[in-house]
């Protein structure tokens, strides 16, 4: 295990972190969002390679180097890195990384350089109908010291940011329809409830169509006629909350981020689980969501968000048409009528 860097200076990161490259303010929290990657921002690139493996130390998983950085940061077309930075104290709180699927470059084999490639074997028919319309999200992270909601509001609302982001980004990109990536489980997570938590999504969000596929599928070691008098309702809402009472009972709760993505569509897919070596032994859910199946009320909170921050530089990007977007604002007609 590598000693981690010591931070960055925040001269540097302040320098790279430019109004072109700032993607808006945030909804809530007074924090700012920013998109950068390893060429127009190496310092604060850097930086979040830090953060990313101090947070994923504490979590009980990580990659065990200097700073969580790996090849598909540095790609000839990178990932892009959506931060949320706390003006304040002049710190990156919380992130992901992202690559849009017509940027996605191909092994010898047909498959996808992303870096999820590892882990799931992609169809032909994803390679083929899906990727060409997908983002791939991935190393969400919040810096330890946010992640309690002693640290303030700014902390507080540090995912709900990062979903701001994530509609922001996709608004800019009318031709991505979809949202893919993983859900990480850390090993220092109870076993049981962990099972629990896979069973219930293969349950009601499996892919029927066998588009991703693990390589090697997690395997469960608990009685599956437990896990089915457990989880024993058919409605999703009535079967979460059989889980939230399970869970409760093992001392413990859904991971925020896997509570995050089951409330943002019931229509989500998932791919499957396994465990991910490079992250101490992290289990990791594939999953994608359509961006038109995304909860209203959900798009609507981030939509309007946008556009009342970002009307001024309309001119630069253009507004997809989700069925939240039109009710997000009562001049969206405007907006679309003056947006190219």
């Amino acid at each position: 295990m590598k000693k981690i860097i010591d931070p960055i200076p925040v001269e540097l990161i302040k320098a790279e972190l430019t109004e072109a490259r700032k993607l808006m303010d945030t909804n809530k929290g007074g924090n700012e969002l920013y998109v950068i990657d390893c060429n127009n921002a190496p310092n604060t690139l850097r930086e979040i390679g830090r953060i990313r493996e101090v947070a994923y130390r504490a979590a009980g998983g990580c990659s065990g180097n200097e700073v969580d950085l790996d090849e598909y940061d540095f790609l000839e077309k990178p990932y892009q890195q959506l931060i949320v930075w706390d003006p304040d104290a002049c710190a990156i709180i919380g992130g992901y990384r992202f690559l849009l699927g017509k940027d996605v470059t191909f092994c010898e084999d047909g498959q996808p350089v992303i870096s999820s490639s590892h882990l799931f074997h992609y169809s032909d028919k994803f390679i083929k109908d899906y990727l060409p319309k997908s983002m791939e999200l991935g190393r969400s992270f919040v810096a330890p010291e946010y992640q309690s909601s002693k640290a303030g509001a700014r902390a507080l609302f540090t995912m709900d940011n990062l979903w701001d982001g994530i509609t922001g980004v996709l608004l800019c990109h009318p031709d991505v329809d979809y949202f893919f990536g993983k859900m990480t489980i850390y090993k220092s997570y109870d076993k049981a409830a962990r099972e629990l938590i896979m069973r219930f999504l293969e349950k009601h969000f499996a892919d029927s169509e066998e588009l991703v596929r693990p390589f090697k599928h997690l395997k469960y070691s608990s009685d599956p006629r437990i896990i089915d008098i457990i989880l024993k309702e058919d409605d999703l809402k009535a079967d979460l909350r059989c889980l939230k009472s399970a869970l409760h009972q093992l001392g413990t709760g859904i991971p925020p981020l896997v509570n995050s993505y089951i409330n943002t569509s019931s229509k989500m897919k998932i791919f499957g689980s396994a465990v991910n070596d490079e992250l101490s032994g992290a289990i990791e859910t594939g999953l994608m969501i359509k961006f038109s199946e995304i909860y209203s009320d959900k798009v609507e909170r981030h939509i309007r968000t946008f556009i009342e921050k970002r009307v001024p530089r309309l001119r630069n990007i253009r507004i997809r048409r989700h069925k939240a977007v039109e009710a997000a604002s009562p001049t969206m007609s405007d907006i679309f009528s003056n947006n190219p």
